[in-house]
Formats: structure tokens, sequence, C-alpha cells
């Protein structure tokens, strides 16, 4: 990322900023909402790639110590019954995803991908319109969950648009105050596995980089977490129509992006 013009510095500063923002409030998004306008400044994705792992892995293990913190002190300095972290269903999960998750980050199945995405996005869509009417779509059948679930990890393992898949499934199991800790176990999980496959492969960690956009991402992370305690602070369902309004974005940048790849 050397030799770049000035303005396009200032630009990826300020996308990282946004990175951290939506991802500390949300609980994902940092990736998939920061990375295509990274790649129009800079159309280098294994340059963004290792540097947006390396925040997520920061910031995630922070977000959920923080968070078992506050519980802590609000019970009076003992371990709360219920914690910030939906484990069991975070175990549940991942028993059906590290298998899909595996075989992506190796390659070892490939499948057109404006084709999977097409078909992550309308999914997508289905639950996404449903939290924003405040009638959020349940299958009713752990099969199908596990279905989703499976696809995500396994589009994970390959790129970084399988969040918004994983979350629709957890945003229905979870509650609404544990979603974004137990995300964030989630993602710290996934994407260490993704840090050792770029170990492997020799790719750049960009480790130089790190010192003036880690930064950046924190006073995006900043914003984000007066942002977050806002909305799930709300009476209503705010921070769902918010993660469905959000879903929905993502879902329509992702068709139209497949359809283009496409033609």
């Amino acid at each position: 990322m050397e030799a770049l013009a000035t303005w396009q510095y200032l630009a990826i500063a300020l996308i990282f900023v946004w990175s951290g923002f939506v991802r500390t409030s949300l609980g994902f998004g940092g990736a998939v909402l920061s990375l295509p306008f990274l790649l129009l400044v800079h159309d280098q994705p294994l340059v963004f790639l290792p540097i947006i792992a390396i925040h997520l892995l920061i910031f995630s293990s922070w977000i959920a110590w923080n968070g078992h913190r506050q519980l802590v002190a609000e019970n009076g300095g003992r371990k709360p019954a219920e914690g910030n972290i939906d484990w069991a269903y975070l175990w549940r999960a991942m028993k059906v995803m590290i298998v899909p998750k595996l075989v992506g980050v190796v390659g070892l199945l490939t499948l057109p991908g404006h084709v999977m995405t097409s078909i992550i996005f309308v999914i997508v869509l289905v639950y996404a319109v449903g939290y924003v009417l405040d009638k959020p779509f349940r299958s009713h059948h752990p099969w199908v969950d596990a279905l989703l679930l499976a696809l995500g990890g396994y589009v994970s393992g390959t790129s970084l648009i399988g969040a918004p898949l994983i979350v629709a499934v957890f945003a229905t199991h979870v509650a609404a105050r544990q979603l974004r800790d137990t995300l964030f176990v989630l993602w710290f999980i996934l994407v260490l596995i993704k840090m050792v496959s770029f170990l492997i492969a020799g790719v750049d960690l960009q480790l130089i980089h790190q010192l003036w956009l880690l930064p950046c991402a924190l006073v995006g992370h900043l914003l984000g977490e007066r942002a977050h305690r806002y909305l799930v602070g709300s009476r209503t369902n705010l921070y769902f129509r918010v993660l469905g309004a959000v879903l929905i974005l993502v879902s329509l940048v992702g068709l139209v992006s497949g359809l283009g790849a496409a033609g």
C-alpha cells in the first residue's frame, strides 16, 4: 500500500472509521460494508483482508471481555447466572459450521461465485424484511437452520459474505442483548481460522499499516459503542429493525454485484 496519493490514504482512514463503527454498533458488517469502498480506492483485496481480520480479532475480544466485566459489576461483583454470550447456541452452531468452514478455507469445493452470492442474499433478504416489519421469519425446522449455518460457514471460509447469512439465523435464536457479543466470539473463532490460512499461504499481514489504521478503527469503535447502547436500550425493537435495514442494504449490493459478475 505504498506510493498512494494523499487522498487515497485519507479515504482509507475514513473507511476504517466507518468499518469500526458498523462492526461495533451492530456486531457484524465491518468487512462486508467497508471492503467494496476500500477496493474503489485501491483494488488489492489481499492488502485489506489481513488488516480487517486483525482488527476484528482485537475488537471482538475487547468487546466480549468488556461485556462480561459490565455484567459482573452490575451483579455486585458476582458472576451472573446469564452472561453476555449465549454459549449454548454458539457451540451448537459451531458444530454445524466448522466442517463447511474448513472446506471453504482450503478450497476443496468451488461453486460459481455469482450463483452462490445470489442464493445467499435472497435468503438474507427474507430474514431482513421480517426484522424491519417486526415479524421475524422463523424456519421452525432445525434442519433448515443447520443448512443455512453450514452455507454461511462455507462462504465465510471462501470470502467475506457469509456473515449476513449467519447473523440472520443467530438473530432468531439469541436474545438481542446477547446477540452482538455472541457474534463477536463467533467471528473471533472464524477469523482465527482464516488468519492461520493467511500465515500458511505467506500472505503479507500489513502489520506496518496497523500503526495508523488501528486508531482509525478505534474511533469508529467508540462511536459504535454509543450507538449500540442506544439501539439495545430502546424500548422498541429498534435494534432488530436497524439490523434488518442493514441486511437489506448488504443483500441488494450483493445481488447487484452478483448480477454484474454474471454479466
